[in-house]
């Protein structure tokens, strides 16, 4: 899948309506093939894109779990160290 599309469950504080929808988009995009429809596709694109944010909206809502929520930094920071790890010259 996509490196561009994050986790979104189980973060204090929950992801926001724009992570769920920048994700909806970035999955469109990677499905479609297309970073920018053209007119002709823009109304079906941007229908999957509120689409598929409203399905994951609704999973979102509807996961649960035991495990303790994850700090955003913690995780950024070990996104970080990961990236600086295989992008090392």
């Amino acid at each position: 899948m996509c490196r561009n599309i994050r986790q979104l469950h189980n973060f204090e504080p929950p992801a926001s309506d724009e992570e769920v929808q920048d994700a909806a988009l970035q999955y469109v995009r990677k499905i479609s093939g297309s970073t920018k429809p053209s007119q002709a596709n823009a109304e079906v694109f941007d229908r999957a894109v509120a689409e598929v944010a409203e399905a994951t909206q609704r999973l979102l809502d509807g996961l649960v779990t035991n495990a303790p929520p994850k700090d955003r930094e913690v995780e950024a920071a070990k996104r970080k160290a990961r990236a600086e790890a295989r992008f090392a010259a």
